[in-house]
């Protein structure tokens, strides 16, 4: 049942590729893998698939490249290898898990353009794991901060960036730098993020570092609650203004 739906109905691109590819395979016969087991073609239609994917993703002279092995590719190419696998059988959902990781500025702005537009021609909806808040901003509709494994605050992007209620959001973004104010010290979170393999703080996970903490804090676990038609917060302050 699982493997039914894994590539077909839901996919994901990891943050690194080389590790995600059988090196010992040419990356057309690991794409032309998924049409042969969710669209039961033979092995020769499934080449020409998984052609057309290559070149769906802007990947050059893409018959040549189809018998490339994964070392011989850059990250950036290597990548797109993995959009073309994951977006082959037109998924409901893609899980894109910090896809442009350890790849250049440039490549990371048209691989970001690529799952965008590619998205949008199969009609999939796309799950964005990132710690970049300057991709979200752009390519993001809705968002969800999570802190210590949890939701802590979600809503649709544009307005929980101009008004953020959980304390966590309120610091993340004054610590992003800004070039349209004048140079001061960047902000920044006093502490460290828990380690999620040992016992959480009780009560809220944030309030060692939060400044706003009071006593509730540390003994309840705050509900992630609805604060209007378009923003939910778990934080017993009830929201705060940034």
């Amino acid at each position: 049942e699982l493997s039914r739906i894994r590539g077909k109905e839901i996919s994901m691109v990891f943050q690194e590729p080389l590790s995600s590819l059988n090196p010992i395979q040419t990356i057309g016969d690991q794409i032309a893998e998924v049409f042969q087991i969710h669209e039961q073609l033979d092995k020769k239609k499934a080449m020409r698939k998984a052609i057309s994917m290559l070149e769906m993703v802007a990947i050059p002279d893409a018959e040549k490249r189809a018998k490339s092995y994964p070392f011989m590719l850059s990250g950036g190419m290597r990548q797109r290898v993995m959009l073309a696998m994951a977006l082959g059988c037109k998924p409901a959902l893609l899980i894109a898990d910090e896809p442009t990781t350890a790849i250049d500025v440039t490549i990371q702005a048209q691989l970001l353009e690529l799952i965008s537009s590619l998205a949008q021609e199969t009609n999939t909806r796309v799950i964005l794991i990132t710690h970049n808040l300057g991709i979200v901003a752009r390519y993001a509709n809705k968002i969800a901060i999570m802190y210590a494994g949890k939701i802590v605050e979600k809503g649709e992007t544009t307005e929980l960036y101009a008004e953020p209620q959980h304390p966590y959001t309120i610091s993340l973004l004054k610590a992003v730098p800004r070039l349209d104010q004048e140079k001061k010290k960047l902000a920044t979170i006093e502490g460290q993020p828990p380690p999620l393999d040992e016992r959480l703080p009780s009560g809220c996970s944030f309030h060692p570092r939060c400044t706003y903490a009071r006593e509730i804090c540390k003994e309840k676990t705050p509900p992630l609650r609805k604060i209007s038609d378009k923003q939910e917060v778990a934080c017993w302050l009830g929201g705060m203004d940034s």
